[in-house]
């Protein structure tokens, strides 16, 4: 009797030792599989802008009523709604007109809440909430971002913190994307720390691909946000994280990262 619950209480063990040394792995892999599902949904989504008013393309049968792509005989080819080229245009305009109106107004008291999404991406008829994405090749990290750093957005991939500029070409702007560590089931930005000093990044919003370079890295307190700031001139990637700070706290990593 006692020899089979040994046996079974054995077994159990093993089974659970072995489940905690593939668990990295496989929510690494899972993870990867969505974050690529979701970067390939805004390339798609890109690809098949529509550069006709919503009736006209209604009348025309490029879209049904409620927005999604048809074939001829009016069935759905695509379960993403069509997007419209003015509409994306009026979120060009939104958004540099944001960034520019930025520039003379960091360091208000607003500029404490990174968590409220500057705009509203379903009045510019996108419904998933991805503003862009993010790709480091040398760290195997490809993210969608969503607008606002909220507990919501930050459990589906990384987050534009809001007061710091758009992830949009812009003369002066500094965009602050945020970045779980150690989310349970998901890797978000777990390798930041692997990325060195000179490697490339890119950010592909709905118009453009913005390449960047690694130039600094550092650790600073919690409450430090004198990174998030524009700096006249130049156009950076602020990357953050979060890090122990080795007395049960936590410290923010920043990459830091200048258009090239």
């Amino acid at each position: 009797m006692w020899r089979k619950i040994l046996t079974v209480v054995a077994v159990i063990m093993l089974t659970a030792g072995i489940g905690l040394v593939l668990f990295p792995i496989i929510s690494n892999y899972v993870g990867g599989v969505i974050s690529n599902s979701e970067t390939e949904k805004f390339d798609n989504s890109v690809k098949n802008i529509i550069n006709m008013p919503f009736d006209e393309a209604v009348e025309t049968g490029v879209i049904d009523s409620e927005g999604y792509p048809i074939d001829r005989t009016g069935k759905r080819i695509s379960d993403l709604k069509a997007l419209l080229k003015e509409d994306l245009d009026r979120l060009y305009s939104d958004s540099l007109n944001y960034n520019t109106s930025l520039v003379n107004n960091q360091g208000t008291p607003a500029t404490s809440d990174y968590t409220d999404a500057v705009l509203d991406l379903s009045d510019y008829g996108i419904t998933d909430g991805v503003y862009c994405y993010i790709s480091a090749p040398t760290i195997g990290m490809r993210l969608p971002v969503y607008l606002g750093a909220s507990d919501s957005a930050m459990s589906y991939g990384a987050a534009h913190m809001s007061y710091t500029s758009l992830p949009m070409t812009t003369e002066s702007a500094n965009c602050a994307i945020a970045g779980h560590t150690g989310y349970i089931g998901r890797i978000f930005f777990d390798n930041l720390r692997r990325l060195n000093v000179g490697d490339r990044l890119s950010v592909k919003n709905y118009w453009e691909t913005i390449n960047y370079k690694v130039v600094d890295e550092k650790i600073v307190a919690e409450n430090d946000s004198s990174d998030m700031y524009i700096k006249q001139g130049r156009q950076t990637l602020t990357l953050v994280t979060c890090i122990s700070d080795g007395e049960g706290g936590f410290d923010r990593f920043l990459a830091i990262c200048e258009r090239v």
